[in-house]
């Protein structure tokens, strides 16, 4: 999927001075990207300078749950709470 590849071009060609993963946190950030293509564009595109080598599985664990949508989040917190779902 290039999207990922485009939306990322699109981000470093805006803010140059930002690393390469924060631009690609904020490519995939709330498109629903599935996990293999988060992976593999990752690897691609942002620069193991960027991140400690040691914590790529952690970052990529932090990144699988920024791609999630935010209205999950919204209606998990509602139904947490008792007021999003109706009996």
């Amino acid at each position: 999927m290039r999207s990922i590849e485009r939306r990322f071009a699109a981000l470093e060609r805006e803010r140059p001075n930002h690393s390469t993963y924060l631009n690609f946190a904020l490519t995939i950030l709330g498109q629903n990207f599935h996990p293999d293509l988060i992976r593999r564009w990752f690897k691609k595109l942002v620069d193991k300078d960027d991140y400690a080598q040691e914590e790529k599985r952690s970052i990529l664990a932090q990144l699988y749950v920024h791609t999630k949508p935010l209205e999950a989040y919204q209606n998990r917190g509602q139904n947490d709470q008792g007021g999003g779902v109706k009996t």
